[in-house]
């Protein structure tokens, strides 16, 4: 299982602390230092089920500077990934990839409930 995050990010603390207290056995890779690949990022938003938007980061400062609001509906799907590949900034965490599942933020019922 592969644990991505940004480690000042509370979110991704919170998750964090959760998977631990659940004896998850994970790796973790900090999104900053590691940004996911343009590969990894097609298969994971393929697996996720979820519209590539989940993907962003909308709330973070680079997503407002970029005036990605306006942006990413003019683009392709490949131009949102490469930009999605270009800095984990860009990128919403945390991100728990699974062999059967990717998760896009902490929800805690939706991770119990996949990792049961």
């Amino acid at each position: 299982m592969l644990f991505i995050q940004y480690p000042p990010c509370s979110t991704c603390q919170k998750a964090k602390k959760w998977l631990d207290a659940q004896n998850v056995i994970y790796t973790d890779r900090h999104i900053k230092l590691q940004n996911p690949t343009y590969e990894e990022l097609k298969v994971w938003h393929t697996q996720s089920g979820l519209p590539l938007k989940k993907f962003f980061n909308t709330s973070g400062l680079l997503y407002k500077s970029l005036n990605l609001k306006e942006k990413l509906p003019t683009m392709t799907e490949e131009e949102q990934l490469r930009l999605l590949a270009s800095d984990g900034m860009l990128v919403k965490r945390p991100i728990l990839v699974t062999e059967d599942a990717v998760l896009v933020g902490f929800k805690e019922t939706q991770w119990k409930e996949i990792l049961e």
